[in-house]
C-alpha cells in the first residue's frame, strides 16, 4: 500500500509527543491489531493513557499469546477495531508519534485506520530505534529490552502495549540525555 501523506521520520527530541506501541496477531497482509496503547506527554512527562484490546476476527496463534499474553478469552468481549482506531485516532491529534522500531507500528496503524475508519494519520514521528543506534553503537542488538536493560529500566510486562509504552518513553528519556550530552 502506498502511504503518500505518511508523516515524516525526525530525528529530534519534542518535550510533547505520545508514545505508541500495538500488538498483533501476527505478521503480513491479514495481520491484525489485537491491542494498541499510547501515553501523551507533555514536557516529557506522562499527562494521560489509552489502552484498548481489539477483537479480532481470527483466532490468536499461540506464539503470540506465549509473547503477549493475550489470549482469545481475553478479546472475545473487546470493542471492535473501527472503534478503537477512532478512539485512538482522537487521542493522539497532531503528536509527533515516539515509538520503538515506531516504522512497524505507524505503517500498520495508517493501513488500518484508512481501511476501517477513513483516516489518514499523517504525524510524524520519531524511532527510538534509530536514537539508539546513534547513542549505542557498540551495544550487541538495540531491540527494546536490550537498550532499557542497558538503562536499568525494568521490563517486567514487557510486550504488552501500554507496558511497552512505558519503557518506550523511558527509554527515549535516557537516549535524549545520553545523545545531548556528546553533543
Amino acid at each position: 500500500m502506498e502511504r503518500k501523506f505518511k508523516g515524516k521520520s525526525l530525528f529530534a527530541f519534542p518535550p510533547d509527543y505520545t508514545v505508541v506501541d500495538i500488538e498483533t496477531n501476527g505478521m503480513g497482509d491479514f495481520c491484525e491489531i489485537i491491542e494498541v496503547s499510547a501515553l501523551k506527554c507533555r514536557n516529557f512527562e506522562v499527562a494521560d493513557s489509552f489502552c484498548s484490546l481489539i477483537k479480532p476476527s481470527a483466532p490468536i496463534g499461540w506464539f503470540i499469546t506465549n509473547l503477549t499474553g493475550i489470549t482469545d478469552e481475553m478479546v472475545s468481549d473487546a470493542p471492535e477495531v473501527q472503534s478503537v482506531l477512532q478512539e485512538f485516532y482522537d487521542f493522539v491529534g497532531d503528536d509527533i508519534i515516539i515509538g520503538h522500531n515506531v516504522n512497524f507500528d505507524v505503517n500498520m496503524l495508517y493501513d488500518k485506520l484508512w481501511l476501517h475508519n477513513g483516516l489518514v494519520l499523517d504525524n510524524s514521528f520519531v524511532d527510538t530505534l534509530r536514537l539508539a543506534r546513534k547513542a549505542l553503537p557498540t551495544l550487541y542488538n538495540h531491540k527494546l529490552a536490550t537498550v532499557a536493560q542497558y538503562y536499568g529500566i525494568d521490563t517486567r510486562g514487557a510486550h504488552r502495549a501500554l507496558r511497552d509504552c512505558e519503557i518506550c518513553n523511558s527509554c527515549y528519556i535516557s537516549l535524549k540525555r545520553e545523545l545531548q550530552k556528546n553533543l
